[in-house]
Order: structure tokens, then sequence, then C-alpha cells
């Protein structure tokens, strides 16, 4: 049996039971209902339109995101290789998850004008949760194997999607039976309490494959971490096909997430909804989410994960114009149902085709890099959308339009913004070599070297 045959055999000895599985499956579950919740359907509008309660929120929730994204970017690849050493996925992905809960919780305690409390604590509930996703992720190619990863990406995707559906429709019927500000804070303890219950199967049914290896004499986990990281820093460029993944991807998601931290405001703004109605339209979200999560990643399966996440950027920037084109409510509704189809396709996609190009046993550190990819780019999309919505709307107010009118204006003009970012974003994806970024991970497994060029 030769090497790269054992390497097989090896994978798929120690492939996830089916209780580890659904114990992955159901930690994307539960942390699903702080997205819902906190950045999609009540926190963000709530912020918006009642701790800050002015144009002046679209802003500050910018700000906000921005600097929860840049904190995870400089922590990111640092912990993802203390991971990776360590043996420490699973340990760390529950203290940054224990931060996002209480964080998520307490943030029942703000309320009108409680400004800067209500930014400290979103900001530490979305380091947590952001943070604790590097880990979650990169327990992916240790639960399935190179033949499974699409499948099992896309499946989680599609049963997190499900779980972000469930907290809503928990939270919808408490909102109209109880209306005011109480039961729209009351709904982030619930969310808080849900997200911690469904992360108790990873907790106990879960293992830890990676191996923890001693340190180097004079060495601590951090030195370590960092001279590991310079060194990875130092050859990464000659993983060439990963390092240009990595550029599109940081540019098309930042698309993608100003699409979900501003639905919401895009949605009070432009159209009027109530908190009612952005309940709703989240749950259509998260009902098509889960479709195209496993829609596409049953294409992935079928065609490559390349060729499917193309067509889900191409889907979302259709949809991305229609919303800047859009003039009823109605059309809001079905844009949101198309934005979730597509958005599940870019970002399962995404994780799909790192864990293809990432080198077994460096799957954290990839990950990590990955991280600071897509929160880079969650720090600087959230801002742009934000400037651009805000300093359009106080340079229209100037000019004589009526403040109301100046702010859906500058709204729809930082929809184009998303529109550009996914635009060029798949240009840049066009460049990369799927088959030659697989290749250059095997042979740096087979000999300690990335493939040359």
């Amino acid at each position: 049996m030769d090497t790269r045959q054992a390497r097989r055999e090896k994978r798929r000895a120690r492939r996830a039971t089916h209780r580890e599985r659904v114990a992955w499956y159901l930690y994307d579950f539960g942390n699903s209902a702080y997205a819902s919740v906190v950045l999609l359907a009540v926190f963000s509008a709530y912020f918006k339109n009642v701790v800050v309660g002015t144009a002046q929120g679209t802003y500050l929730w910018g700000v906000s995101v921005g600097v929860a994204m840049l904190a995870v970017t400089l922590l990111s690849p640092i912990l993802g290789t203390i991971a990776d050493y360590s043996g420490a996925k699973k340990r760390l992905l529950l203290f940054f998850t224990l931060i996002s809960t209480v964080c998520t919780a307490l943030l029942f305690f703000t309320q009108k004008g409680d400004v800067w409390q209500a930014m400290v604590l979103f900001i530490l509930a979305e380091i947590g949760y952001r943070a604790s996703q590097v880990f979650y992720d990169s327990l992916l190619p240790e639960i399935a194997g190179p033949d499974e990863v699409a499948e099992v990406s896309g499946k989680g995707w599609a049963i997190g999607s499900v779980g972000g559906v469930v907290i809503l429709l928990i939270i919808l019927p408490l909102i109209m039976l109880f209306p005011g500000s109480f039961m729209v804070r009351l709904s982030l303890p619930i969310t808080g309490l849900y997200y911690a219950g469904f992360t108790l199967p990873l907790v106990f049914n879960l293992k830890e494959r990676a191996v923890r290896r001693p340190l180097p004499a004079g060495e601590n986990y951090v030195t370590l971490a960092y001279r590991r990281l310079a060194s990875t820093f130092r050859r990464i460029h000659t993983f060439r096909e990963f390092v240009k993944f990595l550029g599109a991807f940081l540019i098309y998601n930042d698309g993608v997430i100003m699409a979900l931290d501003f639905a919401a405001i895009i949605g009070t703004v432009l159209f009027g909804m109530q908190q009612q109605a952005l309940i709703i339209f989240m749950i259509i979200v998260n009902i098509a989410n889960a479709v195209g999560a496993y829609g596409f990643g049953q294409l992935a399966s079928r065609y490559s994960a390349k060729r499917s996440l193309m067509a889900s950027i191409v889907m979302f920037i259709g949809v991305i114009v229609w919303m800047f084109l859009a003039q009823s409510l109605t059309e809001f509704f079905v844009i949101g149902g198309l934005a979730g189809i597509a958005m599940a396709g870019v970002q399962s996609l995404s994780r799909t085709m790192l864990s293809e190009f990432a080198p077994e046993g460096r799957s954290a550190e990839f990950f990590g890099f990955f991280a600071v990819a897509g929160r880079t780019s969650s720090f600087i999309g959230p801002y742009v959308y934000g400037l651009i919505a805000t300093y359009s709307a106080h340079r229209l107010v100037r000019l004589g339009v009526d403040a109301t009118a100046a702010e859906k204006q500058g709204q729809r003009y930082g929809i184009l913004a998303i529109g550009v970012f996914l635009l060029v974003g798949l240009a840049v994806l066009l460049t990369v070599n799927e088959r030659r970024a697989m290749a250059a991970a095997q042979t740096y497994l087979d000999t300690g070297q990335p493939e040359r060029a």
C-alpha cells in the first residue's frame, strides 16, 4: 500500500460517528439563533431605531460590527495556530461560545440612550460568535472525509438555517402577544440560552481528534503561535491558488456581510417594516437558506465547489440589482427568499473550498487565514456601507432633499456597494485553479512542501 493510499485508509478509519456529526450540526443549529436574532431580525433594528433613535444608528452599527471584526481578524490566525498545535479546537470553541452567549443575554439591559453599553456588549458577543466559528469550521475535516466535505458542510449549513427559523418562530408569537420593547429585549436572553443549549451535544459527544504535541524547550503557546504564524506567512505565498482564493473571498464576502448586517435596517428604512414583519422576513430568508445550502452542496458534489460557488455569486448579484430597484414590500419578501438561497451557497461553498485547499494537520491554521480574509472584509464592508448610506443621506439633506427621502436614497447607494464587491470578488475567483490548489495540499502531505508551479 503506497503512502497516499495509507493516508486515505487512516482518514477512513477515524471518520466521525453519526452522533459526532449530529453534535457538529446541532452547534450550527444553535449559533444560527445569534445570527437570526442579534444580527438580522431583532437587535440591529432595535439598536438603530430605539437605542440610538436617529439615522446615525446606521453608521454606529457599522462601526460596532467593524470593531468586532477587526478584533477577530487579529486573533484568528494566532488562535488557529494554537489550536492546531495544542489539540484545543473544541475547548477554544466553547470558551468563545460562552462569551457570546453571556453577552447576548446581557443585551436585555440595553434601552433607549444606552448607546455605548449596547455597542460594547454587542462587540463582545460578536467577537465570541465569530471567533468560535474559526474552530467550528476547522473541525470539518476531522468529521468528514475528502469525498464527504461538500455534502457535510452543506447539510450543516442547512440544519443551521433551520435553527435560525426555530428561534424566530419562538420569538414571533411572544412579540405579537406582548407588543413593546420589553419583549424585544427579552428575546436576547432567550437567544443566549438557545445558543448555549444546542452547544451541549458538542460538549459531550464530539471527540477532539487533534493530538496535543509537547512544546519545544523555552516555548509557550503564545510565542510558538507567533513563530509558526510567521513561518506560515513566509511560505503561504507558495500555495498560490489558496492565496488567490483568499483574495476573492475577502472581496465577495464584503458583499455577503454587508447584506446580512444591514438587511433589517434596509427593510425598516426603505419599506417601513415593523418588528413582526422583520421576523417573518428573516424566517423566509432562513428557510430559503436551508434550501440553498442543501441544494448547492449537492451541486458541488456533482460538479465542483468552484463552479457551484460562482453560480451562487452570480445569483446573489442579480438579487442585489433587484433590491436596488425594488419599490414594494412584496418585492422585498421575494428578494429575501432568493437572497437566502444564494447566500447559503456562497458561505457554505467557501467553507468547502477552504477544506479542500488546507493540508491535513494544518486545518485550523488555514482556517485562521480564511478568518483573516473573512473578518477583514467583515470590518471593511459594514463600515463602507454605513459611511456611504449616512454620508449620502446627509449630503442630500444639505441639497434640500427631505430627510426621509434622503435616508432612503442613502440606503440604495449602500445596496449598490454590495453588488460592486460581489462582482469584483467573482472576477478574482475566476482566476483560481481548484485542481491545482488541491494538488498543492496533497503534495504538502506527501513531501512536507507545497507543490511548485
